[in-house]
């Protein structure tokens, strides 16, 4: 399975921290300091989430809902919310160690800075942050480390389960309609048990119906409706399941949401999870894609044991005089050239995109013209010549509709086969909830 789709795979982003610890990642910290008197509201397997770890998770909900509280949904169902995210992350981050997955201090460093970068400061700057909010930078590290545990474990679990095969992208890429539009969805799900009782199934579609009627009344938005409502695990993120393209999207609810207008949302209808309504957000052409490819030449002069820096770099500098004076690059590749991939072509790299080779290549293309020689350049490996010899642009599109189309089917049974994951994992644990206690 390609690194791309594993990125595509995972829905839990770390840019999720910034600015500020966001409530998704601070629920798997275990390093919540207890007050002076703390008291035990689940017992999980052989661990324990503490009041005060809860109070903490719904504080930073509540934080994150600042200005918008009457989205979220009452007190009690809050709390009972949290609580079972809060389990769900304990098993897993439990089952992630059992399963011999560390993180190790230079990965997490890496993975925080990263984090902070990509808000534009620094990670003492993000320190100040979290604790001007009177949260410990230590926990902070402590959540940052368990959601690389479970992304990690998501990753195992996938990678041991999920095929795609040639056959069903074959059939998807069949399909008419396939990557012409992309969909922004949401969703609302009232979920029922395995082997749910008539009177259970009865209950849960007159509790998705009277949602419906709150929504269709104007008394509360579909998003503010899946924060206090959904029973799914994207609830507190007002239901939002982002872009997705019609074939991902399940057969029995694509050719609904193709008739929605945005802001519209499908009927109740019955699923594997329970009563479930789907919302159309917003919806987007997707484009053709170019790439700029190019042919080269390419000469190196490796630095090893044998040849040092000085004389490699002697020697592709006379061979640049050489080239300049007349003398053939191809021939002169085949002599002198390391670059073993290149060599028996005469340093020929036929078409290929312009960061194959590295950001070093790269660099050098662009700033060259068609037929232009390159000065003597170094990178990791050693010295080199370049000569553009052609460029242009090239549709990748076929392409990456066959990349995308394993991507979405991918993503499709991994989404299905993580859930049914954490159904058994849920349902293996032994969990004891004392939020009334």
């Amino acid at each position: 399975m390609s690194k791309p789709f594993l990125a595509g795979l995972l829905a839990a982003s770390l840019a999720a921290f910034l600015p500020a610890p966001a409530p998704a990642q601070l629920l798997g910290g275990t390093g919540a300091s207890a007050g002076p008197i703390d008291g035990i509201v689940a017992v999980v397997d052989e661990d324990v989430i503490l009041r005060s770890e809860l109070e903490q998770a719904v504080a930073n909900v509540r934080l994150q809902y600042q200005g918008r509280e009457n989205q979220l949904p009452p007190e009690d169902v809050l709390r009972r919310q949290v609580l079972e995210r809060l389990v769900l992350l304990r098993l897993q981050v439990a089952r992630a160690e059992g399963s011999g997955i560390r993180i190790g201090d230079t990965e997490l460093n890496q993975t925080i800075q990263g984090i902070a970068q990509r808000s534009g400061g620094t990670v003492e700057q993000l320190r100040a942050s979290i604790e001007a909010q009177g949260l410990s930078f230590e926990d902070y590290r402590r959540s940052v480390r368990e959601e690389l545990q479970i992304r990690r474990l998501q990753q195992r679990v996938v990678q041991s389960r999920v095929v795609v095969s040639e056959s069903e992208i074959d059939q998807l890429l069949a399909q008419r309609d396939f990557d012409s539009t992309e969909y922004r969805l949401a969703n609302i799900l009232v979920a029922l048990p395995d082997g749910a009782t008539p009177e259970q199934v009865a209950i849960a579609e007159q509790k998705i119906r009277g949602i419906r009627g709150l929504i269709e009344r104007g008394e509360m938005d579909f998003r503010a409706a899946a924060i206090r409502y959904s029973d799914d695990r994207n609830a507190l993120e007002g239901g939002d399941l982002g872009w997705r393209e019609l074939s991902s999207i399940p057969p029995r609810f694509a050719e609904i949401i193709q008739s929605l207008q945005p802001g519209q949302y499908t009927e109740p209808l019955r699923g594997p999870s329970g009563f479930q309504m789907v919302q159309l957000v917003e919806k987007r052409q997707a484009g053709a894609q170019t790439i700029t490819e190019y042919q080269a030449d390419h000469l190196m002069i490796a630095v090893n044991d044998l040849v040092g820096e000085e004389t490699a770099r002697r020697r592709i500098e006379e061979l640049r005089a050489r080239i300049v004076a007349g003398e053939d690059f191809a021939k002169l590749a085949r002599e002198f050239s390391n670059d073993t991939f290149s060599r028996n072509r005469g340093g020929r790299l036929d078409w290929f995109a312009e960061g194959s080779f590295g950001p070093a290549i790269a660099a050098q293309l662009s700033a060259l013209a068609d037929g232009q020689l390159s000065e003597p350049f170094r990178t990791e490996a050693g010295w080199h010549l370049l000569r553009r010899v052609a460029s242009r642009q090239q549709d990748v599109s076929e392409e990456n509709r066959r990349d995308r189309a394993r991507q979405i089917i991918g993503e499709r049974k991994a989404q299905d086969e993580f859930e049914r994951f954490l159904r058994q994992l849920r349902a293996d644990a032994y969990v004891e909830s004392r939020l009334g206690a």
